[in-house]
């Protein structure tokens, strides 16, 4: 059974980001990267212009494809394997891809999170062209264009609110009569004129070849539909976080996202818990990337639910590599 120091178990751009950091620390890492799901949500994306470094944009799986070549350059081992199975209790961990279990010192879960479908016909074959999941990240191409946003929790409110810098009309469509976000920002919704809603409403098609033209809605309570002219959609109805493997193994929170225990000297603890600058007070013996077990570390979308966007992955992973070389060293 072949043994690291490192496995780094997804290759979003977390953990393509913490196998080059890693990789250039000499702990030569084992990335294994979900198998075809290699690479991340970016992989659904088309024209990324909001990460540093590409002033004209770049095609999302581009994009990935420049994370794991440099990965790899400085010595990273890929496999594109998807983990089955996991075993933290006891060190080395063991982690189990295809048909062999690899042995590891420290581990770094970046397995991110799944955006939540309305599962359409052709909901799948218009990511991309006209639907989306995230609205920072293409408000931008639908300038002057008229979209819709699913969804009734703040998530939704947030993306409609960003979307009207861009697009003349939004529309959020939501299935009950009632919504669950926040009177603070149901209210800032209500107050953009350029917001309106639909309740008791449900997607059951997205229309377009090439792009969206338009979508079916159907009314719950009377079972009408119509056809509704648009030129983009967006879910707004959450992500689930890729932590099957991991339930029983790893403390989850109540969303079943990965859960980060800031751990080490009690005082720096207490000033990283705080957001405190604690270089000044020399090298730092706390780690906030850690996990429920100590050598097992996390980062991304698969513990973050509040940013959810590839620049601040690859932050985590950062991060996250960063603690693993040292808490490594301090085993040593």
């Amino acid at each position: 059974m072949k043994s690291y120091n490192v496995i780094i178990i997804g290759s979003g751009p977390a953990g393509l980001t913490a196998a080059l950091y890693n990789a250039r620390a000499n702990l030569a890492p084992l990335v294994l990267t979900g198998g075809g799901k290699w690479g991340g949500q970016l992989m659904l994306t088309t024209d990324v212009e909001n990460y540093p470094g590409f002033p004209e944009g770049i095609l999302g799986p581009d994009l990935m494809k420049k994370f794991r070549d440099q990965a790899e350059r400085f010595g990273a081992e890929i496999l594109d394997l998807e983990v089955s199975a996991v075993n933290f209790s006891q060190r080395p961990f063991s982690v189990t891809a295809g048909d062999k279990t690899y042995q590891s010192k420290a581990v770094i879960i970046a397995t991110g999170a799944e955006t939540n479908w309305l599962g359409l016909p052709n909901e799948q074959r218009l990511i991309g062209h006209g639907v989306s999941s995230c609205a920072p990240c293409d408000a931008f191409f639908f300038k002057d264009k008229k979209v819709i946003v699913v969804g009734g929790g703040d998530s939704a409110m947030e993306e409609a609110l960003t979307l009207t810098k861009f697009a003349t009309d939004v529309t959020i469509i939501h299935r009950r009569d009632e919504f669950r976000a926040s009177k603070i920002m149901l209210a800032r919704a209500k107050k953009n004129a350029k917001i309106s809603f639909i309740t008791n409403t449900v997607v059951v098609d997205v229309l377009g070849q090439d792009k969206v033209i338009g979508v079916k809605i159907k009314n719950v309570k009377d079972g009408k539909e119509q056809e509704m002219p648009i030129d983009g959609m967006f879910l707004a109805i959450g992500h689930s976080p890729m932590t099957k493997i991991f339930k029983g193994q790893l403390e989850l929170d109540e969303k079943g996202y990965v859960k980060k225990m800031i751990k080490g000297n009690p005082s720096t603890v207490r000033q990283f818990d705080k957001l405190t600058a604690i270089a000044s007070s020399g090298p730092s013996d706390a780690y906030g990337m850690m996990t429920s077990v100590d050598g097992v570390f996390v980062a991304g979308d698969v513990h973050d639910y509040h940013y959810k966007q590839a620049v601040t992955a690859a932050g985590f992973g950062c991060q996250a590599a960063m603690e693993a070389e040292r808490w490594l060293e301090a085993q040593e």
